[in-house]
């Protein structure tokens, strides 16, 4: 019998995407962006001490190559010649840290993850040198001081592993973000891999100057870190090399991203002032503000959005960046126990339509945009003696949509012109209850796209953009239409305007609570894990008193 003939889609283009607790590999159609086929592998995270975050880089490197290996198998089996793949792009988690052996191609210590909190003694170092009227360093970065960025986990482990320290001196470590130890690897490694990171990556590190897109030697001074261990920045759309392996030899990697610039391009919020919101591990909002850089007065980052091309303009956003969004459903699984899987959290939820007057403050890694503040700690406040673990599962998703309306508050006062609707993306987005409870808590349209890959979306069509690929046009006029989803408020105003006090009220509550360093070493500080546990416990106790006092028995 004769074989199946291959099916010809036109031009194809893959994107990677590295995320906290998961890589994917999709591949869409040029021509319509349809999603043909993907493939997702989940990754573990190590937490050695309290507020350490870890994560391993050649598990993040080999779950690439099985995700590419995979989803070329599934198209084989559709009938679809993997040839037709032309290009490939990367999206990655950005502010993540991993320096590696040029020469051996091992990563001398985990990565660090973007939510580890040890670099706090380091940051309060770096800030008695800032003088108190002349903070260069958000004025040249965009950013704040914060335990987030690459800067200070590159210092602390500069500061901490010896082994790094000799490497540096004899002129062997490579310093990147994730998608920087992924384009080296695949393109080679050891055998001529491309060190390199896009200026979107770039401006997150505290070391890239945001007006001029290139590494700041005062930067680099004031972090003392060296500049020969630094990659080549790129636009986010150029051929930065090919790659030497599998199924996809040879084809190029030629799209790079941040995950949430990515997204804002496959939501193709081009023109200034369009905005999206994306809920994956942490919670990201970005408005792009077109080529002229906007300073926040109210907690917000400047950050680059995506340059386009070698000679294109840069374009930047304003960014409200919160740490825990899904990863609170992800702590209510694998910490708490009270859903087995992250979809039941919905079911929960709807089953009562209500908190009851319970609010969740997920502050885990303390609180980001717009208040920036490392000392605070989740709190779950307003319990009763009626409080269910659906109660505490409808405050969860309550939770992400009230951060969703701080950041979203000061965009408007930042921007002068308020948001009319908010487009949003992220594996949430799946969650009907959380896009309704978002609709009432801005009290405007929230508006999903039916194919809710859009970060992916977005690094492919970088890459099969770029100059010497060109098999997807950026013009306007080109591109697909993505069909929408709406989500219309079904609350009054002033409804969600006492909800909303009353959760600024439980923020307010969950700030101050770590009152010392961190040590170097052995156990942390015991009050960094007071105030969660400290309610949980609390309520348990309340909880069986209550039934005791009552006469009720188990």
């Amino acid at each position: 019998m004769a074989a199946p003939k291959k099916t010809v889609v036109g031009p194809l283009v893959g994107a990677v995407v590295q995320g906290t607790n998961s890589t994917r590999f999709l591949v869409f159609s040029s021509k319509t962006a349809d999603l043909l086929s993907h493939h997702q592998v989940e990754l573990t995270e190590d937490f050695p001490r309290e507020g350490w975050v870890e994560q391993d880089p050649k598990e993040i490197l080999q779950s690439v190559y099985e995700c590419i290996e995979r989803t070329c198998q599934k198209l084989a089996e559709l009938h679809i010649d993997v040839s037709n793949i032309k290009a490939t792009g990367v999206s990655n988690q950005r502010e993540t840290t991993v320096i590696w052996d040029k020469l051996t191609g091992e990563p001398f210590y985990n990565a660090i993850v973007w939510l580890d909190l040890r670099t706090q003694p380091t940051l309060e170092n770096l800030s008695k040198k800032i003088p108190g009227n002349n903070n260069f360093v958000k004025s040249e970065t965009g950013l704040p001081l914060s335990t987030y960025f690459s800067a200070v986990k590159l210092r602390w482990i500069l500061d901490n592993v010896r082994q790094v320290q000799k490497a540096v001196e004899e002129g062997r470590a490579l310093l990147g973000t994730i998608d920087s130890w992924l384009i080296w690897s695949v393109t080679g490694g050891v055998n001529g891999g491309v060190h390199c990171t896009d200026v979107t990556n770039a401006s997150r590190t505290m070391l890239s100057n945001i007006h001029s897109l290139e590494w700041d030697k005062e930067l680099c001074d004031f972090f003392d870190i060296p500049m020969d261990i630094l990659r080549n920045v790129w636009s986010s759309s150029d051929i930065y090399g090919r790659i030497k392996a599998g199924s996809l030899e040879g084809e190029p990697i030629s799209g790079c991203l941040g995950d949430q610039s990515a997204a804002l391009v496959g939501q193709m919020c081009f023109q200034e002032g369009q905005a999206k919101n994306t809920y994956s591990t942490g919670r990201f909002l970005l408005c792009n503000t077109g080529h002229k850089c906007v300073f926040s007065a109210h907690g917000l980052l400047t950050t680059v959005a995506y340059k386009p091309g070698r000679d294109k303009p840069v374009c930047y956003a304003l960014e409200g960046s919160v740490g825990i969004a899904g990863a609170v459903i992800r702590w209510l699984r694998d910490n708490l126990g009270i859903i087995n899987t992250s979809e039941e959290i919905e079911t929960l939820a709807k089953d009562v339509g209500t908190s009851y007057g319970c609010y969740f403050v997920p502050a885990f890694s303390g609180l980001y945009a717009p208040f920036w503040e490392p000392s605070a700690r989740g709190i779950i406040c307003g319990l009763s003696q009626f409080t269910s673990k659906n109660h505490i599962a409808f405050a969860a998703l309550e939770s992400v949509c009230f951060q969703t309306r701080e950041i979203l508050d000061a965009m408007n006062y930042d921007c002068g012109i308020p948001l009319s609707h908010l487009q949003v993306d992220g594996a949430m987005t799946n969650n009907r209850i959380l896009m309704q409870l978002q609709a009432d808590i801005l009290h405007i349209p929230v508006i999903k796209p039916s194919m809710p890959e859009t970060t992916a979306l977005g690094a492919a069509m970088a890459a099969g953009a770029a100059e010497g690929v060109g098999v997807w046009s950026l013009k306007p006029e080109d591109l697909s239409v993505i069909f929408m989803e709406r989500f219309e408020p079904q609350i009054k105003a002033t409804e969600s305007e006492i909800r909303y006090s009353t959760w600024k009220k439980a923020v307010r509550k969950s700030m101050g609570w770590v009152t010392t360093q961190y040590p170097e070493s052995g156990d942390p500080t015991i009050f960094s894990c007071l105030p969660l546990g400290f309610f949980i416990v609390s309520s348990m106790i309340m909880l069986i008193g209550a039934r005791y006092i009552s006469g009720i028995s188990y």
